[in-house]
């Protein structure tokens, strides 16, 4: 199965109060680089959602990632999440994990878990402890209504609409629950 991963790190990082994405983690690389490089290492197409104007190489990507820009980002994930996935559209694989670039602790285990469940037309979510968790995987049925989203509610809409599509994985990776909003959520 063929999965193209979509970074989503557009946002204004308002809780944290400065940009997280480029806050060091333990290992010197920053928060965003770290997310970025575990999808790189699971998924052969990365393509990383930026602030309009941004560029991958300020942030410290790599060059393997395609930069997609979202013009209307400060209204929310929603539009952030819509410019990514109609970026999709010269793709051929079949589901999108969607990865939030604040929760670089998700294992790549996990993610290749995931990956191997993902279908056409099914949305594949981990669950850990019965907690449901990130990224989620659309399948390319979904694509279009990810690409009409608005809004700061994400892609929440796409899975209620859809109940019977969706696959409830069980992890044991509490990466898949852990985000990072505040400096705290980064040193913890």
């Amino acid at each position: 199965m063929s999965v193209v991963a979509l970074v989503l790190a557009a946002g204004s990082s308002v809780r944290f109060g400065a940009d997280k994405r480029r806050a060091l983690m333990a290992d010197g690389r920053s928060l965003l680089v770290h997310s970025v490089e575990r999808a790189c290492a699971v998924f052969d197409d990365v393509r990383v959602v930026l602030r309009d104007g941004e560029r991958g190489e300020a942030l410290g990507l790599p060059s393997a990632c395609r930069v997609i820009c979202s013009a209307d980002h400060a209204q929310g994930l929603g539009h952030s999440l819509a410019a990514g996935a109609a970026s999709l559209l010269d793709s051929d694989a079949q589901a999108v994990a969607i990865v939030l670039g604040d929760m670089p602790w998700v294992e790549l285990g996990t993610l290749d878990l995931l990956a191997r469940e993902a279908c056409v037309s099914t949305i594949v979510l981990p669950c850990l402890a019965g907690q449901q968790g990130h990224p989620v995987l659309f399948g390319r049925e979904f694509w279009p209504a990810l690409a009409q989203l608005t809004g700061d509610e994400g892609a929440r809409s796409v899975v209620k609409a859809h109940p019977d599509r969706c696959i409830r994985l069980a992890v044991e990776d509490a990466g898949v629950l852990r985000d990072v909003d505040t400096p705290d959520a980064l040193r913890q």
